[in-house]
């Protein structure tokens, strides 16, 4: 008589098998990689030189990257904040200013172009959103080169924001619209130059204010008074100086030292930002200037401008106090 046989046994004993097996296989597989780690900015790729409307662009590693130039919105990209270029390393990243605004955003290259026209980058939906030009077909814009840390990099990789930058001053933006109208569509996109830093424009007219707050000298000067000619002319003094003081800065000790950190075109975010380091906000006409004051050393301003540095303000400058 012939015993029943389990034809299943087999295929439950491979299973069990198979299932034994697995914890070893995975411990020699290796472990996955980040897709968002700091690897994936490397290695940065540069690419072949290409032509587009009869002008040939090749691929350049340039680090003092800064030229102002026109922009647009592309269709690729989606809500992350990203652009396009066509010599820079890809990725790279960039600081983008609306010319027309002063806002200032950090962005991602992952892209080569524009294609077609003169244009010197085309922004992503959520990049040209953010930067407040969206459906704007010939925007002017600043594009500067940066090397941010690995938090605001990361960000932009996720597809987020970085946190904001400091709002350019008219006057400085000024400078770089005339200098836009000036130059060729060739050197919008090709060729990187000098650009003036905000610290070198608003600390004209800052000085204006401390020398006429040194004119109140003359101002108690009786001895006109003495010659009778002489007696017009000290009423004017008075009547020019007074009015001098509403420059509402709080000038600091003469001959010490101060961090000039930035200029706002928002009392609120100036407020916000002298409160995250520490510093004072002073009103100078449209703009609110925030400056670490009161430094009475070398080494003192030394530190303020590293702490401003270390909070992200990598255009705060030391200045002489007077």
């Amino acid at each position: 008589m012939r015993l029943p046989v389990n034809r299943n046994l087999p295929l439950a004993a491979l299973t069990l098998l198979l299932a034994a097996g697995a914890p070893a296989w995975a411990k020699d597989r290796p472990a996955p990689v980040a897709a968002n780690g700091p690897q994936a900015d490397y290695p940065m790729v540069l690419g072949q030189p290409f032509t587009v409307d009869g002008v040939t662009y090749t691929p350049v590693d340039t680090m003092n990257y800064d030229v102002v130039g026109h922009a647009a919105t592309s269709a690729d990209g989606g809500d992350a904040i990203t652009a396009s270029h066509r010599t820079l390393p890809l990725p790279s990243y960039v600081e983008i200013t609306a010319l027309d605004t002063g806002r200032t955003i950090l962005v991602r290259l992952e892209r080569r172009g524009p294609m077609k026209g003169s244009l010197l980058t085309e922004l992503s939906p959520g990049a040209a959103a953010q930067l407040g030009i969206a459906g704007q077909a010939r925007a002017p814009v600043r594009v500067r080169r940066v090397n941010p840390p690995e938090p605001e990099r990361s960000a932009l990789r996720a597809g987020r924001s970085a946190p904001a930058r400091m709002d350019t001053p008219p006057s400085l933006r000024a400078v770089l619209m005339r200098r836009l109208e000036q130059q060729g569509p060739g050197v919008q996109v090709s060729r990187p130059g000098p650009m003036p830093t905000p610290d070198k424009l608003p600390p004209v007219p800052q000085a204006v204010p401390g020398s006429r707050a040194e004119a109140p000298t003359p101002v108690p000067v009786p001895v006109p008074a003495a010659p009778p000619a002489a007696k017009p002319a000290p009423k004017p003094a008075a009547v020019d100086v007074k009015p001098e003081p509403k420059a509402e800065l709080a000038a600091p000790a003469k001959g010490g030292w101060l961090v000039q950190v930035g200029a706002f075109s928002s009392q609120a975010r100036a407020e916000a930002a002298a409160k995250s380091i520490g510093a004072q906000v002073a009103p100078a006409g449209k703009l609110w200037r925030v400056r670490m004051t009161g430094l009475t050393s070398r080494a003192a301003a030394d530190a303020a401008l590293a702490k401003a540095k270390a909070a992200g303000y990598s255009d705060a400058r030391i200045q002489h106090a007077d």
